[in-house]
């Protein structure tokens, strides 16, 4: 089985290139997801969450307000390291379990791993292939001030908390430039399945 990352920055189009790959029959594997999961009430990483930043972090249902924190991780990278020194271990562990579980089964050949920060926390040796999904500046501000909802400044300064796009895209094996239609978008997205297709061959052989 080849293990990929699918990576980039927020808002650069990651979701729409991982809805192509699934399409095609590659296994997604949704990090942000399985973050949120293992922040769940009275598990281990909600327990330290709510210690460090205090009640106010928490919903009346006692989950995690997930806006607030982002609020606070994103305009403060101090806290931005803690919560990801706590939490991308803990999805690193559960991506090999699931892989490795996914692998024994024999069902999945290529399986993606959907995460922004894959680069940032040091984690692109874990896999064959990265991808990186990226778009020009002004589409990622617009795409996110629309997203979430937020102005200008706001914007800038959640793209700025993030690595350089230029910085990440040397750890690329593969780039998709999702800056223009959804159309050129599938073009690419088709091109880098079949070289994946290629690569997982590669890696386990033609009769595996």
């Amino acid at each position: 089985m080849l293990i990929v990352a699918l990576t980039g920055g927020i808002a650069s189009g990651k979701s729409a290139v991982a809805r192509l790959l699934k399409d095609k029959g590659c296994h997604i594997y949704e990090a942000d997801q399985v973050a949120q999961e293992l922040m769940a009430p009275d598990l281990p990483a909600w327990s330290r969450v709510a210690a460090h930043f205090g009640p106010g972090i928490l919903n009346p249902d006692r989950t995690i307000d997930r806006r607030r924190l982002a609020s606070l991780i994103f305009s403060d990278e101090r806290e931005r390291r803690f919560l990801n020194a706590l939490i991308h271990p803990l999805v690193l562990e559960h991506q090999r379990r699931a892989a490795a579980e996914l692998e024994s089964e024999g069902r999945v050949r290529i399986f993606v791993s959907e995460a922004a920060l894959t680069i940032e926390a040091g984690f692109a040796s874990e896999f064959d292939k990265v991808i990186v999904v990226w778009c020009r500046p002004e589409v990622q501000l617009r795409r996110l001030m629309n997203r979430d909802k937020i102005g200008a400044e706001d914007a800038a300064r959640k793209v700025r908390s993030q690595m350089d796009m230029d910085a990440k895209k040397k750890f690329a094996d593969y780039l998709i430039d999702t800056s223009g239609t959804m159309d050129q978008t599938e073009k690419q997205a088709e091109a880098v399945f079949q070289c994946l297709v290629r690569d997982e061959r590669d890696k386990t052989g033609p009769t595996a």
